[in-house]
């Protein structure tokens, strides 16, 4: 039978037609919950729009008061800041201020600091472009003492300028600051609230569906619900949804029968067709996931293993009558991936802890151990690090040797059988650890026991390794500036062997530690240079001499070298000169102003000069190079030094001391008991002021011990000098019978239990005096008749003394110098001839202060060839001077033959 046919709408145009009433019928709002819905909505939408509104007006306001605010605060803080007002009145006020100006301008966050003269030419800005331009804003205000503020609008916005002067001491105004800050930068009041304000919108849009909520409620309670086709329609889609989902769903009733179960949850459990109206218990499950189940108790997040399938179980009671629902979820792929985030974490967590703790200190090898640290056991079982020979010494990796030394091992055990430390290391081309070196990067061997190059290298020792149980191993080579300063080597046991994905965070290791040593190697080389500088300065081998036997030491500070240092200088007359000193401060600068004072010290001491002037020379050598530096624009000028020199005279005992800031000496008498003479201290050298200096003499017996030191060793971080001085004591008071030496070691081990902060310079003397049979002394008149008899007697002394062959040249001398004191000196005069050691002394004292002036003499002249012939004849000659006169002094060495030499010098001087 045909269709009948349809109306006249049925076609097209029709069809279109009533699509469209559809969309314009589904547009409008069909119940009273719909319509109250909407109503709230829009009520709350247009309170929200008023409330942006406001507050952006509001926060426009607030954002031009603190621009004012923070410029005004800005230009007043530079203003007032110390060195302000002088750098304006400075001769180049650009120079002086920019680099402040800018510095605040990018720490407070404003746009400008601009400093101006008085006649508004600029000193700063932050376009050098437009120093010195004038500015033509009117500043009259800020010049009379007010803030001067505007508000304009730049091409950055809308922006607030403020204008201060700038006042000297005299209260003139010598410029101005203006700072200047656009209120965008300041602005934001806004961005912050507007998440509030949305949060409470969106609460009332959440209010608004419960209440409309509440009204549907009402209406289907009293529309007694759906209808049939409703509910057919609902039923269908829950049910297409349910079988839908990826997540297994299981409905079961109060007697753990399956009521539903969806396809996912079939797939899951392996069900079969006919499971549902069947026990859970008897469907095949593991016993502990079944008793789950039927006993329709709630859990969450159960993890159960269904096959191969690792299952999360969630059960949730329902209904009155009893029953539950599951739901079950595939996790094997999400464990999955949660192990490698564990593994991620525990990389970054890795590298987290290498950052922190490989570098904590300037040394190469500790560097190398807490990479080892580091490394061991989180990342490998064993680590082992090895550099290049240039490298442990501070130098620079040439490349040119791949010779190497291993330094640093960890492992979870100490029977590795791995090489040890200290072994020099050399791989061969085919190694892999080579392989790595030549192309710069990480080399992963997965199977040690496969690694055909790597067992060629030592096939013994490569058996002993695997058979120990190492299985794999990553080279990474240590590079820094593109150097190759050594390698590290990473082995597992009984970790899993390695993979590709740990070549990276190998790779970073050895990157962050690559530094840290390249850091170190830098700082030891350095420190080298330093400390070669510096013990360069410092005497090397003390002369032997009869007053004194003598011992040293000098430590270096923990933190590099310092300017403390010691000397021993030998003076005419058998006298020894003992200087300690320490320069303020460390490094290359304190070192080298210690060597420039070391060799004054000589040069002071070689005029013979007392202490108290000596040391008087050594302050005003200091300020000077204070005055130098800062003319240089040193920042490293000497802040002050400290000295103290004595002068010991083996042939009467006497000590002559003096000290300018220095910790003055201990003495330990030859009994063994230790003291501390009193000495005057002045201030130190270089901020004494020009004060006097004052001497203190004692009379050292023999065998008695002078200890000078630098503060470095009483002194201590946490210990006050006056304990440092009891425990220096009570080290002396057990040396008794010791030699200057090891004296010094037994202070040493005493005071110094680890590495001192400063400096520690330490001198011993031991003191001898000079035999009185080897002391010659004569009263001489002031009458040139009695040089015969002085002659004849000190004659007899030398000849008493085995020098015969050094009597005729002593004769001349003495002759000389005892004719020129009677005739060209005054009373009392002296004779005095010392036998010390290899050397015979002869001093002539008289109680004049002119020095006589060694010369050459005409041919014509008839005198005038005496001083000059003692000169020539003397291993060295001198005057010094005394509170009574001078005594002039010449020293004979006695290994010389002096009379023919003197026989040629005279005939040579006949043919002049």
């Amino acid at each position: 039978m045909p269709p009948k046919a349809g109306p006249a709408e049925a076609g097209p145009e029709a069809r279109h037609r009533s699509f469209g009433r559809r969309m314009l019928s589904s547009l409008k709002p069909r119940s009273v919950a719909t319509q109250v819905f909407l109503l709230q909505l829009v009520i709350v939408l247009v309170l929200i729009v008023v409330a942006v509104v406001v507050l952006v007006f509001q926060d426009r306001n607030r954002a031009i008061q603190e621009a004012a605010d923070r410029s005004l605060v800005a230009a007043e803080s530079f203003a007032n800041a110390p060195g302000t007002a002088e750098a304006m009145k400075s001769d180049d006020p650009t120079a002086e201020l920019q680099p402040h100006a800018e510095t605040v301008r990018k720490k407070t966050g404003v746009d400008y600091v601009v400093a101006l003269s008085p006649y508004g030419f600029r000193w700063t800005h932050p376009d050098p472009d437009q120093i010195g331009k004038h500015v033509s804003t009117s500043y009259g205000a800020a010049l009379g003492g007010e803030p001067h503020q505007t508000t304009f609008d730049s091409s950055l916005g809308k922006a607030v300028d403020s204008t201060v002067a700038v006042f000297d001491e005299k209260g003139d105004a010598v410029g101005l600051i203006t700072v200047g800050v656009t209120v965008d930068k300041v602005s934001g009041v806004v961005q912050d609230q507007l998440p509030v304000l949305f949060a409470a919108g969106g609460t009332a849009l959440l209010l608004t569906a419960a209440g409309s909520a509440l009204v549907s409620g009402r209406l289907r309670r009293q529309t007694r619900g759906l209808g049939p086709v409703e509910m057919t329609r609902m039923y269908e889609h829950h049910d297409a949804v349910l079988h839908a989902v990826r997540e297994g769903v299981i409905i079961l009733d109060a007697d753990g029968r399956l009521l539903l179960v969806n396809d996912e949850a079939r797939r899951l459990l392996a069900l079969p067709p006919e499971a549902e109206g069947r026990p859970v218990t008897g469907l095949g499950l593991s016993p502990d996931l079944a008793a789950l189940l039927g006993s329709g108790q709630a859990a969450t997040d159960e993890v159960f293993l269904a096959g191969d399938v690792l299952l999360a179980v969630n059960v949730r009671p329902v209904g009155p009558k009893g029953g539950s629902v599951a739901t079950l979820r595939d996790t094997t792929e999400l464990r999955t991936l949660a192990g490698r985030a564990d593994v991620a974490g525990g990389r970054l967590q890795l590298l987290y802890e290498a950052g922190a703790r490989i570098g904590t200190t300037l040394d190469v090898e500790h560097t190398a151990e807490e990479l080892t640290e580091v490394a061991v056991p989180r990342f490998a079982d064993f680590a082992t690090v090895e550099l290049v020979e240039p490298v442990l010494r501070g130098g620079e990796p040439t490349g040119a040797s791949m010779e190497m030394r291993r330094i640093a091992a960890a492992g979870i055990r100490d029977d590795v059988p791995l090489y040890p430390v200290g072994r020099r290391m050399h791989y061969a081309p085919d190694n892999p650890v080579a392989v790595g070196m030549a192309t710069g990067r990480p080399v992963l061997v997965a199977r040690l026991a496969m690694a055909d190059g790597w067992r060629a290298q030592n096939p013994e020792r490569a058996r002993e390794v695997i058979e120990y149980g190492i299985h794999s191993m990553i080279s990474v080579p240590l590079q820094a500036r593109g150097q190759l300063l050594g390698v590290v080597e990473f082995w597992r046991s009984e970790q899993d062997p390695f993979e590709p994905d740990d070549l990276s965070p190998a790779e970073e290791l050895a990157a962050r530690a690559a530094v840290c040593i390249d850091n170190a190697r830098r700082y030891t080389r350095e420190h080298i240079t330093a400390v070669t500088l510096q013990r360069s300065l410092l005497p090397g081998v003390l002369p032997e001499m009869s007053a004194l036997e003598v011992g040293h030491r000098y430590l270096p500070a923990q933190a590099g070298v310092g300017g403390d240092w010691y000397d021993v200088i030998p003076l005419p007359g058998a006298r020894v000169a003992l200087v300690v000193g320490d320069v303020v401060g460390h490094g290359l600068h304190a070192a080298a102003t210690m060597g420039r004072l070391r060799t004054a010290v000589h040069n002071f001491a070689a005029l013979d000069l007392p202490p108290d002037e000596l040391l008087a020379h050594l302050d005003d050598l200091i300020t000077r190079i204070d005055q130098d530096a800062a003319a240089e624009g040193n920042t490293e000028a000497i802040t002050g030094a400290t000295c103290l020199y004595a002068v010991y005279d083996p042939v009467s005992g006497r000590c002559v001391f003096a000290r300018a800031g220095h910790p003055g000496p201990a003495l330990v008498s030859p009994d063994g008991s230790v003291t501390f003479p009193e000495i005057p201290v002045a201030p130190p050298l270089g901020v004494g002021g020009g004060l006097p200096v004052e001497t203190a003499e004692f009379r050292l017996a023999a065998d008695s011990r002078l200890v000078l030191y630098t503060d470095g060793l009483v002194e201590a971080r946490g210990r006050d000098i006056d304990t440092g001085l009891g425990m220096l004591k009570e080290a002396l008071a057990h040396t008794d019978g010791t030699s200057p030496d090891e004296t010094c070691r037994a202070v040493l081990d005493a005071m110094l239990r680890t590495r001192s902060s400063d400096d520690v310079a330490l001198l011993v003397a031991r003191t001898r005096l000079l035999d009185p049979e080897q002391v010659g002394e004569w009263e001489v008149p002031a009458d040139p008749a009695a040089v015969p008899r002085i002659r004849a007697e000190a004659t007899r002394r030398l000849e008493s003394w085995g020098l015969g062959e050094a009597v005729f040249t002593m004769e001349l001398i003495l002759s000389e110098l005892v004719t020129n004191a009677i005739r060209y000196g005054a009373s009392p005069i002296s004779l005095r001839l010392l036998r010390d050691g290899d050397s015979l002394i002869c001093e002539v004292a008289d109680g004049t202060s002119t020095s006589p002036h060694l010369r050459r003499a005409a041919t014509t002249d008839e005198g005038g060839r005496g001083l000059f012939l003692v000169a020539q004849m003397s291993r060295r000659w001198g005057t010094r001077y005394t509170d009574r006169g001078k005594i002039i002094w010449a020293e004979q060495a006695l290994d010389a033959g002096a009379a023919g030499d003197l026989s040629g010098l005279l005939l040579a001087d006949l043919d002049l």
